[in-house]
């Protein structure tokens, strides 16, 4: 379980988190004590982490929450049973010998562009134990309530800043609804979490808070606050003889520029996109969605994440298709026209825009789903599930297979890696772990995975992946 003693960067989250969610004039109230406190907080050093240099490189990470049956989808097994097999078709796609269902007629055509990883796995049947092992590496297979090691997106975000100092005014690391449910920063505190989005993009009213202020009146309060602070900071430091409160100064300088600088809110501004490309996404919050992914990466954000959930998966608003929750058949198709549109407009944009030697894109849930369709009753009606009662199919969780694919990070595409057997049940060729899944992309963004460590609650260095290697056909 996480301990409650703080991490290290827990003193910068409660500076970052605060300055993100109120602005600078939180500081402004900080008392001796509660200033003390932040500083003492503070227990690693960046000569305590190794990373190897940074590179302009970055990832968007598209989450399926509940995990997606890889049987009706880029695994299909038509020579299985009617137990097994699924109701929709095969179609070819741009690679010879590969087939998808029906349902990703657009991705099929760009096959090309991306590979598919058909032998992953891992042994937790849970959607927490399984999104930390996915995830973080996390090898228990017990659900938790929070996690016990950090996840990649936050590490990574961690080793980088600790690497070089951040120009961009943007934030590192962002998240458009993402995936935090049973995911965080554990021991590496919130210092190191997403700049979270919420809300649907394509929604006429969204907007994003704490970005580009317009009122120049505003700016000019936030500065006067901000010297009141570097007041402050200035009596403190006749107690603070090595320096310790330095990085206030890096996360108000931050925090201003993210709210007064409008390179920001351009960035985050999908009404500057031709309504061509908006409309070649989609006009929904999917499509939506990953236009702002790909808008964020092309201005400078390193990590991103953002999960394919809430309205267009069907009743109970993610991928987890137990026949109680969802006819699992009716759910796939349901959110097939969305998800496929949304994919493959992202995997072509990017490397329409020349960024595919930059940008990784990787598609997955937690897990797949049972070969064998299960029946049983529905606890409700609503989109993709019949009324209360009704018996319909459904697939359950299914660790022991999975597929998800990747694009772009200079990789050779068209490919497939890995096998199923014919069931699709177990994996027979090339077994890939969240080891291999960690190790890959932290190859892409630069970080040694097997040599760097990261100091947890109790002091002791923790490797960031200690099982597991990148996999050498993604690797860019």
């Amino acid at each position: 379980m996480a301990s409650s003693c703080p991490g290290p960067g827990a003193w910068r989250a409660t500076g970052r988190r605060h300055f993100l969610q109120t602005g600078i004039a939180g500081f402004a109230s900080l008392s001796l004590p509660q200033v003390l406190k932040l500083r003492s907080q503070q227990t690693l050093s960046a000569s305590e982490t190794t990373a190897s240099q940074k590179k302009k490189t970055a990832v968007i990470m598209v989450w399926q929450p509940g995990g997606c049956s890889h049987i009706d989808t880029y695994d299909p097994k038509q020579e299985s049973g009617s137990e097994y097999r699924g109701p929709f078709s095969t179609i070819s796609t741009k690679v010879s010998g590969l087939q998808f269902t029906e349902l990703l007629p657009r991705q099929a055509a760009i096959a090309d562009k991306f590979t598919v990883l058909r032998s992953m796995q891992q042994t937790a049947g849970g959607h927490p134990a399984g999104s930390m092992q996915l995830l973080s590496g996390d090898p228990d297979t017990r659900d938790k309530p929070k996690p016990r090691y950090p996840d990649w997106m936050t590490v990574a975000n961690y080793l980088r800043s600790q690497a070089e100092p951040r120009q961009n005014p943007l934030p590192a690391y962002v998240g458009i609804n993402p995936p935090l449910e049973y995911n965080g920063p554990a021991y590496l505190g919130d210092a190191y979490s997403p700049f979270t989005v919420m809300g649907d993009p394509n929604s006429p009213s969204f907007s994003v808070p704490n970005i580009g202020l317009a009122d120049t009146s505003e700016v000019t309060r936030l500065g006067r606050r901000s010297n009141l602070r570097r007041n402050l900071d200035t009596l403190e430091r006749a107690f603070d003889q090595r320096a310790e409160l330095a990085a206030l100064d890096e996360f108000e300088i931050q925090a201003m520029t993210l709210l007064t600088n409008p390179r920001t809110k351009e960035a985050f501004d999908l009404s500057r996109e031709d309504p061509r490309t908006r409309d070649r996404y989609g006009r929904n919050s999917w499509g939506q969605q990953l236009l702002l992914a790909r808008r964020l990466v092309e201005a400078g954000v390193e990590i991103m994440t953002t999960s394919l959930s809430g309205a267009l998966c069907g009743r109970v608003h993610n991928w987890d298709d137990h026949a109680v929750n969802h006819h699992v058949f009716d759910a796939l198709q349901f959110r097939s026209a969305a998800y496929d549109q949304a994919v493959s407009a992202l995997i072509e944009d990017i490397y329409d825009r020349g960024l595919d030697k930059q940008v990784l894109v990787v598609v997955t849930g937690e897990f797949g789903r049972t070969p064998k369709i299960e029946y049983s009753p529905s606890t409700g009606a609503g989109d993709a599930s019949a009324p209360a009662g009704t018996i319909q199919p459904g697939r359950d969780h299914w660790p022991r297979a999975f597929s998800n694919i990747w694009a772009g990070g200079g990789i050779q595409t068209g490919r497939v890696i890995g096998a199923t057997d014919k069931r699709g049940e177990d994996v027979v060729e090339r077994i890939c772990g969240p080891g291999d899944f960690l190790a890959t992309i932290y190859h892409h963004l630069g970080i040694d995975a097997p040599s760097t460590m990261i100091r947890d609650f109790n002091g002791r260095p923790t490797p960031i992946v200690d099982h597991g290697k990148a996999i050498p056909e993604l690797m860019g």
